[in-house]
C-alpha cells in the first residue's frame, strides 16, 4: 500500500472487532508517531497505551464521543516540560497531532481501524483524563485513538473540493 492509498482508505472507525493487536504492530504505531515533526524538534508526545478494560470503562463513562468499543486505547498527550516555551501557547498540539495522524494512516497498512477522539482545547475532557490515569500537571491529553481491527471493511474515497482551494499568483 503506498501512501495515497492509505490517505484514502484512513477512515474513522466506530466498531471494531474483538480480536487482539499484537504487541509488534502497536510498537511500529509508536515508531510511526515519533517520525512525526515537530517544532525545533522537542517532540513533546507521551503516549499511553490503554489495553485495560476496566480503565478504558473510567474513560468511556467520563468523555462524551468516546464510547467505541476498540480493543485499544492511545492517549496522545502533550508534555510541557518539552515544549518550546513550557505553556499551552506552544506547538505541542501541531507536533502531538502531527504525530497522531501518522499512527492513523500506518494503521491503515496494518489492517487496522482507528478513531481520533479530540480532548484538549476542552479542559475538562483533558482533566478528566489526568484524573483518571492519574497524570502530572505538566501532561495535557490532547485525544484519544480508539485503534483495532474493524468490524467492516471500510472503502476509500476523495473528499477533494476545488471550491476549497485557492491559488495566489
Amino acid at each position: 500500500m503506498n501512501i495515497r492509498e492509505a490517505i484514502f482508505c484512513r477512515r474513522s472507525v466506530r466498531t471494531f472487532l474483538e480480536k487482539e493487536v499484537d504487541d509488534n504492530i502497536i510498537k511500529a504505531l509508536l515508531e510511526d508517531a515519533m517520525a512525526a515533526p515537530s517544532a525545533c524538534n522537542k517532540q513533546p508526545w507521551e503516549f499511553y497505551v490503554i489495553k485495560n478494560k476496566e480503565i478504558q470503562d473510567k474513560i468511556k463513562s467520563r468523555i462524551m464521543y468516546s464510547k467505541y468499543n476498540s480493543p485499544i486505547m492511545i492517549i496522545v498527550a502533550g508534555n510541557n516540560e518539552l515544549s518550546l516555551t513550557k505553556d499551552n501557547n506552544d506547538f505541542w498540539i501541531q507536533d502531538c497531532s502531527a504525530a497522531i495522524e501518522n499512527i492513523l494512516l500506518s494503521a491503515v497498512s496494518f489492517g487496522l481501524g482507528t478513531c481520533w477522539c479530540g480532548l484538549y482545547p476542552i479542559e475538562k475532557r483533558a482533566q478528566r483524563i489526568n484524573d483518571i490515569l492519574e497524570l502530572p500537571n505538566n501532561i495535557i491529553p490532547l485525544g484519544i485513538i480508539h485503534l483495532g481491527y474493524p468490524d467492516k471493511e471500510i472503502s476509500g474515497r476523495t473528499q477533494y473540493n476545488d471550491e476549497k482551494v485557492h491559488y495566489i499568483n
